[in-house]
């Protein structure tokens, strides 16, 4: 199996490293802790990685939380790139196969399952899913729902009465995003085996309007080293994953969901509607609802609001 590494992030000097079963991170130089420390592990969304929480962990650290970023596979430094993407021929890159074809759910949620057992040992842990993330960190409350303090849905997909990601995409809330990514997607995902987007492309106009959809706050400038940091291929399967949560397993562990309103990826009626449905299905433990008023990536443009509701998260 590949090893994969976990990325603490800091603001302070890192001093030690703290081995982990087969991982090994890098620990920051010791913070004051007391009993609102908590241990929080960040799972990215689509074509994202470990990277684009630089900013959140760093503070979240230097607040006193064990805070640890993982990549999920294919992404991140164990992301494959197609060739053509590289060479950026794009006639053969809107045919390309993707190297990453044949990655599943199970792969993703595997990744998971490990960092979460390596890091709970001594504490149950806060699981943060961005976006696409969602349906991991959903998974995660069916697959080891004992060992998680409070799953945080940023602004992410949760699927409870709809099977998958793909199934809410096709509801009318999703309908303006969907509308605009689909000018930005490169081929056909069913063919490919991966949404792909050209990162490297040095149409403006192509990435002014990747801009608008997930990083719309960020200025160009600011946006461009987040857009050049991303994986070109999405897998595709596990989009298309049952990956709904159940009211036995996933449906007892509290959970707070962080709403962006001015997000362009997955519109804020879109979240409602799955807050809503999430609540339907466990009464009892209904979400925590928190707000930004933010765009797709408050990571990248509101890193200290969004790190304040981590911090005081119950």
């Amino acid at each position: 199996m590949k090893r994969r590494n976990f990325l603490v992030s800091s603001t302070l000097a890192l001093s030690t490293s703290v081995a982990f079963g087969r991982y090994r991170v890098s620990a920051a130089s010791p913070v004051k802790s007391d009993e609102r420390s908590k241990v929080i592990l960040l799972i990215h969304g689509a074509w994202h990685s470990s990277l684009h929480w630089n900013k959140v962990s760093g503070l979240l650290t230097g607040m006193g939380h064990h805070v640890v970023a993982i990549d999920l596979p294919g992404h991140g430094l164990n992301a494959k790139f197609p060739a053509s993407y590289l060479r950026q021929d794009l006639a053969v890159f809107s045919t390309e196969e993707s190297p990453l074809k044949a990655i599943t759910i199970t792969d993703y949620v595997n990744a998971a399952v490990e960092a979460i057992r390596a890091l709970a040992a001594d504490r149950k842990v806060i699981v943060v899913g961005h976006s696409m993330g969602g349906i991991v960190i959903t998974q995660l409350g069916e697959k080891v729902p004992d060992l998680i303090d409070r799953l945080v849905y940023l602004s992410a997909y949760c699927p409870t009465e709809l099977p998958s990601l793909l199934a809410y995409n096709e509801l009318p809330e999703a309908a303006p995003a969907q509308s605009r990514q689909s000018e930005t997607i490169v081929g056909n995902p069913a063919k490919i085996g991966a949404v792909r987007l050209n990162l490297r492309s040095t149409n403006l106009t192509y990435l002014e309007e990747l801009r608008q959809i997930f990083y719309n706050d960020v200025p160009m400038e600011g946006f461009l080293p987040y857009a050049h940091s991303l994986t070109p291929d999405l897998p595709l399967s596990p989009l298309a994953a049952d990956t709904r949560g159940t009211a036995a397993r996933w449906g007892r562990v509290p959970r707070t969901y962080i709403r962006c309103t001015e997000d362009n990826a997955i519109p804020l009626a879109l979240q409602d509607l799955m807050i809503r449905q999430a609540d339907d299905l466990t009464p009892g433990n209904k979400f925590n609802v928190q707000t930004l008023n933010s765009s797709h990536s408050p990571f990248a443009s509101q890193p200290k609001p969004l790190s304040d509701i981590l911090d005081r998260l119950p």
